[in-house]
């Protein structure tokens, strides 16, 4: 079976690696153009286009998926399947080309979590489990016939970061066994059920700011849910402040009176962190301030002058 593998960054790369350590034919590999990146502008190049010029994979980057030439290229490339982790939306002339079909890896449990950013929102949102799904593209984003789905459970302390990895492992095991379905002409595919669809819309700046008048658990998952990237953000005496990793407060100190959200107190030894919440304090125990690098708190301490009086805006 001819496979053309489509997707951009390194959460894809586990799921490219499997397909040719498993021996299938990946007759090219479709991923973002090559863009200038940092201070220094120097072009780079996506993680899975590094990881197939290491096994000398045909690399394809169209800048238009429409474009004629491209389509025409993967036509006559004559592919069986279409394998997509992590890339844009396919117009339905480039979907429908493989005979057997194309099918996308989301890292949710769909119908919950269509969108751009499942990872984020299923923490966010407090969930405790997440999975990932592979589905026969439709022209509709997400919403095609599910092959089959993967759980894993997520900890009250998992981080954005650490269930993408997790995910882009367990992902990959999907991708392996549909194809394996695929090829053998049983992937049985389901409809989903669009009563239980809910969205996870792309992340941008505005929507990281942290609201302090919520209760402890939703800022808490709120942090945790933005790191390590985008990271949820507060301002402070005019700065910007990222904070990145929390912890919700103890049975002592919830005997505390609370004052206004966003209000800061510093521990007796100067080296904790906590800030009002609606309900309760949370311990902040990683932050980086603007222009700064991330530190834990007691390191944030010992540079930076915190009062009690000070508040987070």
């Amino acid at each position: 079976m001819k496979i053309i593998f489509m997707g951009t960054p390194d959460f894809a790369v586990p799921s490219l690696e499997i397909l040719l350590k498993n021996n299938y034919t990946i007759s090219a590999v479709v991923t973002a153009p090559d863009k200038p990146r940092g201070r220094g502008q120097e072009v780079s190049f996506t993680a899975v286009k590094e990881f197939a010029q290491k096994h000398s994979i045909l690399v394809l980057q169209p800048e238009n998926l429409r474009n004629p030439h491209f389509i025409s290229t993967l036509t006559d490339l004559d592919p069986d399947l279409f394998v997509i982790v992590a890339f844009r939306i396919l117009p339905k002339e480039v979907y429908s080309i493989p005979n057997k079909g194309s099918f996308n890896l989301h890292a949710s449990l769909l119908p919950k979590y269509r969108g751009a950013a499942p990872i984020n929102w299923a923490i966010i949102n407090g969930e405790k489990e997440s999975g990932v799904t592979t589905f026969f593209l439709q022209d509709k984003v997400d919403t095609g016939n599910i092959i089959l789905q993967k759980r894993i459970p997520i900890s009250d302390e998992m981080n954005a970061g650490e269930l993408h990895d997790a995910l882009s492992v367990l992902g990959s095991n999907a991708v392996m066994e549909t194809v394996r379905l695929i090829d053998q002409g049983f992937p049985n595919p389901q409809q989903q059920d669009n009563t239980l669809a809910s969205p996870a819309p792309k992340i941008f700046k505005e929507t990281c700011r942290i609201h302090w008048d919520q209760n402890e658990d939703v800022i808490h998952n709120f942090v945790r849910g933005l790191s390590p990237y985008p990271a949820a953000w507060s301002t402070l005496d005019g700065k910007v402040f990222k904070l990145y990793k929390t912890e919700k407060s103890t049975d002592e100190l919830r005997a505390v009176k609370i004052l206004s959200p966003g209000t800061i107190r510093i521990s007796d030894s100067l080296k904790r962190i906590f800030v009002a919440t609606k309900n309760n304090w949370l311990e902040i125990l990683e932050l980086q301030q603007e222009g700064k690098k991330r530190m834990n708190s007691e390191e944030f301490l010992r540079g930076f002058r915190l009062t009690n009086a000070k508040q987070f805006d």
